[in-house]
């Protein structure tokens, strides 16, 4: 794009050129010298052309694009004050800071952000889109020599699916302390707390981890069932919001 700028010693009237050599003084044309911005050089340029209409029509153009150009940068700075005005108001405390500043500070609070509720959604027993058995024992090993095992199971929901459940848990040698509930869309999670029996009560680790396979095995049996049930096309919980139940046991 090339800007031009009109030269008051540009020769475009007959009365200059006269007693000129050659054609200068023979009126026959006028020609004006002008400046020409070279955007590849970035410096003005000298150049010789016609006066008249297309030279005003190019410079009235040139002017109406720069116009254009500064209210589009205009806005833009605005918007993006405006965005700085939002973040400045969402980071704690009082203190003054440059763009730079505020910017690391606000990446520094979505991630942790991003780390609190990581940790929050671990805490919730939300189900999952996949069936799944996890049992583990609890490193909480009380005076007696007692010990813990928390064990969980996620699966579409069926009627029988607790009856089931509480037998599969009857046989093996453990009481059931504690049960969380939660279901949503029709998928269900149970998380059970449960303690060794003492007339059980072996403290090696080999007894332990024949009762943390038990405990697998008889709940997989349980999320198998629920998996092949017939009932899988005629869900019995409504779409609601995730509700979850605490059930006590002694």
């Amino acid at each position: 794009m090339s800007m031009y700028y009109r030269n008051p010693y540009s020769l475009n009237h007959k009365s200059d050129c006269e007693g000129l050599p050659g054609n200068w003084g023979s009126g026959a044309m006028s020609v004006e010298q002008s400046l020409v911005l070279d955007c590849e050089k970035g410096e003005l340029v000298k150049t010789l052309g016609k006066t008249g209409k297309k030279c005003g029509v190019s410079e009235a153009k040139t002017v109406a694009t720069l116009k254009s150009h500064s209210e589009a940068e205009r806005r833009r700075r605005e918007r993006i004050n405006a965005h700085l005005v939002t973040l400045r108001g969402l980071v704690p405390g009082e203190e003054k800071m440059d763009k730079a500043t505020l910017l690391a500070e606000v990446i520094s609070q979505v991630k942790q952000l991003k780390k609190t509720a990581k940790q929050a959604s671990e805490d919730l027993h939300i189900p999952t889109d996949s069936d799944e058995v996890k049992v583990e024992q609890l490193d909480d090993d009380a005076v007696d020599g007692s010990f813990s095992f928390r064990a969980s199971i996620c699966c579409y929901y069926r009627p029988d699916l607790l009856s089931d459940t509480r037998q599969c848990l009857n046989v093996l040698p453990v009481d059931l302390a504690n049960v969380e509930i939660s279901t949503l869309e029709g998928r269900v999670k149970i998380v059970f707390l449960l303690n060794g029996r003492r007339d059980n009560m072996n403290n090696s680790a080999d007894a332990r981890e024949l009762i943390v396979s038990s405990i697998h095995g008889a709940l997989s049996c349980v999320v198998d069932k629920s998996s092949e049930s017939e009932e899988l096309s005629q869900l019995t919980l409504p779409h609601k919001r995730q509700r979850v139940s605490y059930l006590d046991y002694p």
